[in-house]
């Protein structure tokens, strides 16, 4: 018997975009394929060949959901997973180089760099800088390297700006037509129609518990002719582009989550656009509170802010206490709080930076949410400032 604490997330939690809560429907879903029908897909007998039709029946809902060839859609084991297929797959694949945006996420720009890739700067308000992406593009060919792919994240995790992909693939197709164009779309299943970015790239990543679906499970695009060299070799599963037996319930979930955050994407995102603005209106009238990125640029889930007097470790301390989950623009490295790549890329101020702050909203959060994290991080920061002063006076 488990001695950890059993914690209720599902009151305070703005914390959306590490990972939503699993849509009931998805549970349902999944549950036959993980009790009795559970038989190996990659099997011959009658069993194995259920198992396999579900799999493809996911397939189709999946490429529906996309607006690809469910041929194009490869099951893999996260977003991680799929970002490291289409940037280390592609370089040993085809030699050359790998191009991202600055801000990427890690599982993104730790391969690109580690292939001795090339970084692209952004805006202020976090989307790639078109003119400096040119610029590199045309650099890298001058120099007499190949680009073996480009990739440009649809949505930034951190402070969910917005990139317009069909401005992105303009200049790669134009500059580089040979290299094969990314797109790192995981925070943008809830909120952009990804049908509308499909249609531009060669290779997209998502992940299934971005948007209500199980942990553990990725998916990928790979179209236009695109061939990755495979990560995992082995079974030769997913026509031979992700070795490994599949799982089952784990592609139902996934297509169930991504069927049904299609299906509501429009009245979800207006619901909680609403809530964002009335969340961020309020933080930005506490003194010393900064907007990180206009609020025009990004997704409604993602509210970022900073904070120039104080640091995240101490608020976000603060508020898990009073039950509220959030997250800082910074990962935690040996035991130290490490400075946010996305908000230095952005020009953010080391000062400011120590202060970031993101609340991400979900299809769960109410306005009863909104309400308690306001009156709770409004709380949180005057006890911090009160603290604050008062050390200084003792000293």
């Amino acid at each position: 018997m488990s001695s950890l604490e059993v914690v209720d997330v599902t009151s305070t939690y703005l914390d959306h975009a590490a990972t939503t809560s699993m849509y009931p429907e998805v549970f349902d879903a999944m549950r036959p394929w993980q009790e009795t029908h559970f038989a190996n897909p990659s099997g011959s007998h009658r069993a194995a060949r259920v198992a396999r039709q579900a799999v493809d029946e996911a397939r189709e809902v999946v490429a529906n959901a996309l607006g690809v060839n469910t041929g194009d859609v490869v099951f893999t084991g996260g977003g991680t997973e799929s970002d490291n297929f289409a940037i280390s797959g592609s370089v040993r694949s085809r030699g050359g180089i790998a191009v991202c945006s600055a801000i990427e996420h890690h599982a993104v720009l730790d391969p690109v760099l580690h292939h001795g890739g090339v970084t692209v700067a952004v805006t202020q308000d976090g989307q790639v800088d078109i003119d400096n992406l040119r610029h590199v593009l045309e650099s890298v060919i001058a120099s007499g390297e190949q680009i073996a792919v480009v990739s440009v994240m649809a949505v930034n995790n951190e402070v969910g700006s917005i990139n317009d992909i069909a401005a992105v693939a303009a200049v790669v197709r134009e500059v580089a037509p040979e290299a094969w164009l990314h797109t790192d779309a995981v925070q943008a299943a809830c909120w952009v129609e990804l049908s509308q970015i499909t249609g531009h790239v060669d290779l997209l990543s998502l992940s299934a518990h971005k948007f209500g679906g199980p942990k553990g499970v990725g998916l990928m695009v790979v179209s236009n002719g695109a061939t990755p060299e495979p990560l995992l070799l082995g079974g030769g599963q997913e026509r031979g582009r992700r070795s490994g037996t599949i799982d089952v319930a784990g592609a139902v979930g996934a297509a169930t989550a991504l069927q049904k955050t299609t299906s509501e994407r429009d009245q979800t995102s207006q619901r909680v656009l609403a809530l964002r603005n009335e969340l961020l209106d309020a933080l930005v009238h506490i003194e010393g509170v900064v907007e990180t990125v206009s609020r025009e640029h990004t997704v409604p889930g993602i509210a970022h802010i900073c904070l120039n007097d104080l640091e995240s470790e101490a608020l976000l301390f603060m508020l898990d206490a009073a039950d509220v989950y959030a997250s800082a623009a910074s990962a935690c490295a040996s035991g130290a709080m490490e400075s946010s790549h996305v908000l230095s890329a952005l020009g953010i101020s080391d000062d400011l930076r120590r202060g970031a702050l993101r609340l991400s909203l979900g299809h769960t959060t109410t306005s009863g949410d909104i309400d308690r994290a306001i009156t709770e991080i409004t709380r949180s920061i005057g006890l911090l400032r009160e603290r604050r002063a008062a050390r200084k006076q003792r000293v």
